[in-house]
């Protein structure tokens, strides 16, 4: 019932205005879709199964269902309380070991720019720019920032950003940020709503 209400409540609310990245460049606002569960002990083969189709290629929007390992599972609108998503606290209630989640931003450039995706994961991750896999990690690690740094290119407009972080044990984080010449990209907005 309170689910029900939540999602009500969530559907109910004008699509959201763009944000800026905080004051270090991190991506502080995502569409998430978890938990989703992996064998135990399997992240580093289940980072590269496509727990949703095409996940390069997703478009959702904060309400969109979708059936995964025949689960039905929400795309949540999430702010993070700090530089990286914290999955375990926000979406590990029912399941936060041995699990997988997507992170969605909508990426607004004013013009077109070539970048570098700063990312950290525990565990697990990839990373996809405009359909694109740009990173992957397949090992365990605890989240540190910037651990992967790929060269992207960010077209003028919206950019879709994917972030898909597996936890085996303990905490279950991600985090994401464009960077250029060492320093934060500032003159990008976040935004939660597909064009």
């Amino acid at each position: 019932m309170k689910a029900t209400i939540a999602l009500a409540l969530l559907l109910s609310l004008p699509a959201q205005e763009a944000s800026s990245p905080d004051g270090e460049g991190f991506i502080r606002n995502w569409l998430v879709l978890a938990p989703i569960p992996v064998e135990e002990g399997s992240g580093a083969s289940e980072i590269d199964k496509e727990f949703v189709k095409d996940e390069a290629k997703l478009k959702p929007k904060a309400g969109d269902t979708v059936k995964v390992e025949g689960l039905e599972r929400t795309w949540t609108a999430h702010k993070t309380a700090d530089f990286f998503i914290d999955f375990l606290a926000g979406f590990g209630k029912d399941r936060g070991e041995d699990v997988c989640a997507y992170a969605v931003a909508y990426v607004l450039a004013d013009e077109e720019m070539k970048v570098k995706l700063a990312i950290g994961s525990n565990d697990q991750c990839k990373a996809f720019v405009n359909g694109k896999e740009v990173a992957k990690f397949s090992e365990t690690r605890t989240l540190e920032k910037d651990t992967e740094t790929p060269e992207v290119t960010l077209a003028k407009g919206q950019n879709v950003v994917i972030l898909k972080v597996i936890n085996e044990k303990n905490n279950w984080q991600g985090c994401a940020r464009f960077v250029k010449d060492g320093a934060p990209v500032k003159n990008i907005k976040i935004s939660l709503t597909p064009k």
